[in-house]
């Protein structure tokens, strides 16, 4: 048995390679092989969001406060509360992020395959973010 306890691991600002906006990444776990799952709690400030990116074994992740949106490539955008769980399947390429007015904070689930557990894209251009453009 092990137990993380809350706060052992520092925060970490989310790299710009890979969001824009502010952002805040708090590791919660990463277990040794062979287990593959990974788990943070990422929060996002008005008009954060993630760049497109895939995963390679599906990702879950739980809204736990504030207002965000999440959209798949080719889809509308969606808006998301808290207590929504979404599942993004291995592959699809998608975005999320809180609104352009409210933080929105998840807790982010996936597997990792060979070491990875994302690839990431293109960021998403503030026209596309405000407008809900379709990718």
């Amino acid at each position: 048995m092990e137990i993380v306890r809350n706060g052992a691991k520092p925060s970490a600002k989310g790299p710009a390679d890979w969001f824009t906006g502010d952002v805040r990444i708090d590791s919660m776990f990463k277990w040794q092989d062979p287990a593959r799952v990974t788990g943070a709690i990422v929060t996002f400030e008005p008009g954060a969001r993630t760049a497109w990116h895939t995963h390679p074994l599906g990702q879950t992740f739980i809204v736990t406060s504030g207002s965000g949106w999440v959209q798949v490539a080719g889809e509308p955008r969606e808006d998301i509360r808290p207590g929504d769980i979404v599942w993004f399947p291995p592959g699809e390429k998608h975005w999320h992020g809180a609104t352009d007015t409210t933080a929105m904070t998840h807790i982010a689930v996936q597997e990792a395959l060979d070491g990875e557990n994302v690839t990431w894209m293109e960021h998403v251009s503030d026209a596309d973010y405000v407008n809900d453009a379709r990718q």
